[in-house]
């Protein structure tokens, strides 16, 4: 208790460095570790100012930000109870070896009362013409009630918290992020935002269909970077897919990593690029202060150093590492079990990155874009530039940092992340100084 009315006294160092930011991808039930990391960042008293989501993480973010604080958790809940796949599929599951995988498929087949349910025409012909907004195996009317019931989308206007969800247009290919400080979002966004082909149908927002904003950018945190004005902001950005792993050598298991790939998002390469783009900024802002004030003034130069930018976002990258026996159907996971193994994963995870508070400290003043990342709650190797080569495995003999047991060891070390050990994860001069007490 001490502990959590300390949290969110100081909201673990997060106060002073800017607006608070959840990032959230999307995944289907591997959404439900998202939950976990919220709910983690709520009891230590750290809300979100903005979130951001696509797919399951828009639906996740629209119950975040369409409810007071007070209600979120529990509307949250309430959420990723209906998502109950019906008592065959839970039988099945508890069979051995294959039943989780079989479970998954039969929730293919029967759909989820309060989220999707088949579309038999679509099921008799795939060339049968069913309309641009029927053409899908299942119709997604049940998860419109279920946002209706869930989430205030007249609060949503309020912008405490923004809400920003990503759909992809179906006609011109574009990302396109609907913004709560811009126009209104309804449950049709939301939808939009998860509408992923050919599973689910397109959804018409004005003249135009989107689909799912997965397909083209699943972790929408490049919203975050782009966002006009820049501010200074502590992200939170909730990767639910693995970047790293290991090499497949069966079928089985080139279909499970071929899908961590692809809904991964290049992350890696674009989090390099922000970090690039972030110190130029800072490199102009401090090159313009070497010309002449009466140079400075000239239109050609604030031309120029327009360019440049002081702003500093702390970028906390969350990776949740796999869990056991998950294979390539994982997402479909909407087992009770599984709901709760990634929801407490998320929320362990998160309680152990905020009680270490990588973002506190002093660091490079060119420095705009700091990286803090985290598999499974251990702090790792900071993301390499692009071109730098990626360790394929760690050293099981590091001293692994973990908040509550020192020798757990997380999984994520079994996908290529390597953690820090504990001279650079705690207090190391080569990260950065420890702030002083005062």
């Amino acid at each position: 208790m001490t502990r959590q009315t300390n949290g969110r006294a100081n909201r673990h160092g997060t106060k002073d460095l800017g607006q608070i930011v959840l990032v959230l991808q999307g995944g289907g039930a591997l959404g439900a570790y998202q939950v976990g990391v919220y709910q983690a960042l709520h009891e230590a008293g750290i809300e979100p100012d903005w979130v951001v989501g696509t797919s399951i993480g828009a639906i996740n973010a629209s119950i975040i930000a369409g409810n007071p604080p007070e209600e979120r958790l529990p509307r949250l809940r309430e959420f990723w109870r209906r998502m109950d796949r019906g008592p065959l599929a839970e039988f099945t599951h508890a069979l051995p070896v294959v039943g989780p995988t079989f479970a998954n498929w039969l929730t293919i087949g029967q759909g989820i009362e309060s989220f999707f349910t088949p579309n038999p025409w679509a099921f008799a012909s795939v060339h049968l013409p069913l309309g641009t907004e029927s053409a899908g195996f299942y119709s997604t009317a049940p998860l419109e009630r279920t946002l209706s019931d869930l989430v205030d989308f007249a609060r949503i206007a309020d912008n405490k918290p923004r809400l920003t969800v990503g759909a992809a247009n179906v006609r011109t290919g574009e990302m396109r992020y609907f913004d709560s400080r811009d126009e209104a979002i309804t449950a049709k966004h939301v939808m939009a935002s998860g509408a992923l082909p050919p599973a689910f149908p397109a959804v018409r927002i004005g003249d135009d269909l989107f689909w799912d904003g997965g397909i083209l950018s699943n972790t929408p945190v490049e919203v975050v970077f782009d966002d006009n004005p820049r501010r200074n902001a502590v992200v939170f950005a909730v990767h639910i897919w693995n970047p790293r792993g290991v090499e497949p050598d069966t079928i089985w298991q080139v279909f499970n990593r071929h899908k961590d790939l692809q809904y991964s998002s290049r992350a890696v390469s674009h989090i390099a690029r922000q970090r690039q783009i972030h110190r130029l900024r800072h490199v102009i802002a401090e090159l313009t202060k070497q010309v002449p004030a009466a140079e400075r003034a000239s239109e050609s130069v604030r031309e120029l150093s327009a360019y440049g930018c002081l702003t500093r976002m702390h970028v906390v990258r969350l990776l949740a590492p796999p869990l056991e026996g998950e294979d390539h159907s994982k997402d479909m996971d909407f087992s009770p079990a599984g709901i709760r193994r990634r929801w407490d994963a998320g929320y362990s995870d998160t309680q152990r990155v905020l009680a270490q508070a990588p973002w506190t400290g002093e660091f490079d003043p060119l420095e705009g874009f700091i990286l803090h990342e985290a598999a499974g709650g251990v702090m790792t190797h900071e993301t390499p530039e692009v071109g730098e080569p990626v360790d394929a495995g760690t050293d099981r003999n590091e001293e692994i940092v973990h908040a509550a047991d020192e020798n757990w060891l997380s999984s994520a070390a079994n996908y290529g992340a390597r953690p820090l050990p504990r001279t650079e994860a705690v207090g190391s001069k080569k990260r950065h100084q420890p702030l002083s007490a005062a």
